[in-house]
């Protein structure tokens, strides 16, 4: 037997299936949500996976302004930066965040799921975050998803 019988099929950008979803946060706890998301649009819920390759989906996230958070985590979860001068040290409790943006409270959960390198800055450009319930990607038809389904 000199040929293999099975070969490992190995996604690239030309026979990747990208897909539009369509994912609600009304009500939903933001980790539990971000989770979800990250591998949507990383593409492990699909057969043809490839670690190395953008082969998730184009996510839309809609009411973000209705997330949950658990426990104290509105008063005690801080997001900190770094102005870069000395110092520069500056911090956000969670709900300080979501005042001034409930989108980038997801954005932010999600974009550290995702890998630290070129391809998660690439993966990370597929999420589309908006406040209320309308979105602008009806063009694309997005199809809605029911996250207790991939549970």
């Amino acid at each position: 037997m000199n040929t293999l019988s099975y070969k490992t099929v190995s996604a690239n950008k030309a026979t990747v299936d990208k897909q539009w979803v369509l994912v609600d946060a009304d009500g939903q706890t933001l980790g539990r949500l971000s989770s979800i998301v990250a591998k949507l649009i990383r593409g492990k819920y699909k057969p043809n996976y490839t670690p190395h390759v953008d082969c998730g989906d184009n996510v839309v996230i809609i009411n973000a302004e209705k997330i949950n958070l658990t426990g104290k985590k509105w008063t005690d979860k801080s997001y900190i930066r770094h102005t870069g001068y000395p110092g520069g040290q500056r911090s956000l409790t969670a709900t300080e965040m979501f005042e001034k943006d409930p989108t980038r409270l997801i954005e932010k959960a999600v974009k550290g799921m995702l890998p630290k390198n070129k391809l998660g800055s690439a993966l990370y450009k597929n999420l589309y975050v908006y406040a209320g319930g309308e979105h602008g990607q009806e063009a694309q038809q997005p199809t809605t998803i029911n996250l207790k389904d991939l549970l």
